[in-house]
């Protein structure tokens, strides 16, 4: 019987971190994360054109990020209207996650990469 059939919980109770991983690392969040810890308080169209990313997508995130605790979004009721997004305080308590991240792949990217180019097995589909 393996450890997810006695806990009856799935994968999450296996590894304890999933739930904080399928959060933060979902395309879009760490670098939404990353950008306004870095540069504060952004308009949408700011980070728009720094991230590349289309605005449907970024909506969405942002309203999860919002949702999640991690960004709020100040709105200015002006003509025109706009609105700016910022990082809260719980979102910049994973400054140091992300910095130990960094710093991981500039130490362990450069051994990742050459193994991936001696690598001489199947590759997946």
């Amino acid at each position: 019987m393996t450890a997810l059939d006695q806990t009856g919980a799935g994968p999450v109770a296996a590894c304890r971190i999933s739930p904080a991983v399928d959060l933060l690392f979902s395309r879009w969040t760490t670098p939404v994360l990353w950008l306004l810890n870095q540069d504060g308080p952004l308009r949408f169209v700011e980070l728009e054109r720094q991230l590349g990313a289309t605005g449907k997508v970024l909506t969405q995130r942002l309203r999860q990020l919002e949702r999640d605790g991690l960004v709020h979004r100040h709105y200015y009721a002006e003509v025109p209207p706009r609105a700016e997004y910022e990082i809260t305080e719980l979102g910049r308590s994973l400054a140091p996650v992300f910095a130990a991240l960094a710093e991981w792949t500039d130490e362990h990217l450069p051994s990742v990469e050459k193994a991936r180019d001696e690598y001489t097995g199947p590759l997946p589909r």
